[in-house]
């Protein structure tokens, strides 16, 4: 009888209908598949029983989790040449109902139950977060923001750096993280024109690296809101620290719930994904209300590529199970129309797509950098979590699935003196 490795490499060809392009290594030794490849490594027959139990990308992600899977060599290498086969199929490629249609493919799977083991399905991994319905209720994006931001502030300390800032950064030749950190808050803070005396409300406001600079290189008095009590305690702390506790006040409040209003600019980075397709206009509308006449929103997010038949979109089963529960993206398309409707004018949209792969790597370096602790900090489980979910955002903004957008938009007054500069983009001058 053959190997481990070489059945289980016939199996995977005859279900994705392609050769495999990583290396194989069972839990027997075995090994099978292209010499010098990146090596897919199977340690146990578990793994096999979850992609079973739960055919597709959450069944591979449980197993990546648990430490059923592992990747040895070049994890973007790996993840590059597999993402042919598992995320970038499109809308036309085959599924597995498809597949089984053939019947080499159902005597391939047959294969794999004997291989598999006694059929018991294995427990999720503790880290998963059961699914829900994307109401975006109050409730349910609290639950949603503490899953994903109340992990440690230490952990994320490792990830981030001393910078703090988890969004993307923006880079000029080979900066450092922290150097382009910088530049990226005072990217948002020359948008918005912010000045001496005014008010700035930062929503979803994280660490309070936003609300620092701009209070304290710009002089505005700023309001940042988070939903992750973790997140606020360390974002007080940092502005005491600063001496800014005068100009810097830290909530623990959910965006729908502000009503101190109005405010001469709004700062949005990297919370709208977390709002969900039914509740963004009613976001944006929010947004809308807490401006003055004349108020400038910088509304920085992460798009997808628009679909065919955009009902079909659905969310991504690892991002939505163990990343960002009920996180959704919308081509940017979607979101300048939706503040449209609310009533901004739109002035100026930026794609700074690259930008964001350049981060994602150094995030992922920095990860990898201190593992051990990492680990420890956390637990094994959320810490590949968090190594696989960037290694593979890297690629996607890399190779143009994903992108990100800062979208500048103004509630232009009645008079329709944008007070915006006739030509707008002096901030990159």
């Amino acid at each position: 009888m053959a190997d481990a490795a070489s059945r289980l490499r016939s199996v995977a060809e005859q279900v994705l209908g392609a050769p495999l392009p990583v290396r194989l290594r069972a839990w027997d030794g075995s090994e099978a598949g292209p010499p010098g490849a990146p090596t897919l490594v199977v340690r146990n027959r578990r793994a096999l029983r979850r992609m079973l139990f739960k055919p597709g990308e959450l069944g591979l992600a449980r197993a990546w989790v648990a430490g059923d899977l592992d990747i040895e060599g070049d994890l973007y290498g790996a993840l590059a040449v597999m993402s042919g086969l598992i995320w970038e199929r499109g809308e036309d490629g085959r599924t597995l109902a498809q597949a089984l249609r053939d019947p080499a493919v159902r005597a391939a799977v047959r294969e794999l139950l004997k291989l598999a083991g006694p059929p018991i399905p294995p427990a999720p991994p503790r880290e998963e977060v059961r699914r829900r319905s994307h109401l975006h209720t109050r409730r349910s994006d609290r639950q949603a923001i503490s899953h994903h931001y109340d992990v440690g502030n230490d952990f994320y300390g490792i990830v981030l750096g001393p910078s703090m800032v988890y969004s993307c950064a923006y880079w000029e030749d080979d900066g450092t993280l922290e150097t382009a950190q910088r530049d990226k808050l005072e990217l948002v803070c020359a948008k918005l024109g912010l000045s001496p005396g005014q008010r700035l409300l930062d929503v979803g406001c994280g660490w309070g690296s936003m609300a620092i600079h701009a209070a304290r290189e710009h002089g505005v008095s700023v309001v940042g809101v988070t939903l992750s009590q973790e997140q606020a305690a360390f974002a007080r702390k940092r502005v005491a620290d600063e001496g800014l506790t005068d100009r810097v006040e830290i909530r623990v409040q959910d965006y729908r719930d502000v009503r101190d209003g109005p405010y001469d600019a709004i700062s949005s980075i990297g919370m709208a994904e977390h709002v969900g397709a039914e509740r963004y206009l009613e976001y944006a509308e929010n947004l809308y209300g807490l401006l003055k006449p004349g108020g400038r929103l910088l509304n920085h997010q992460i798009a997808r590529r628009p679909q065919r038949d955009e009902s079909s979109y659905d969310v991504d089963e690892f991002i939505d199970a163990y990343v960002f529960p009920d996180g959704e993206l919308a081509p940017v398309g979607t979101t300048v129309t939706q503040l449209e409707r609310a009533g901004f004018e739109v002035r100026d949209v930026e794609s700074i797509r690259e930008h964001y792969a350049r981060t994602l790597r150094r995030w992922v370096a920095n990860l990898e950098a201190d593992w051990p602790r990492a680990v420890r900090l956390t637990s094994p489980g959320r810490a590949r979590v968090w190594r696989l979910y960037m290694a593979a955002s890297a690629l996607a903004f890399e190779h143009n699935r994903i992108g990100v957008n800062q979208v500048l938009a103004v509630r232009t007054p009645d008079s329709g003196a944008s007070g915006l500069p006739l030509r707008t983009r002096t901030w990159n001058s």
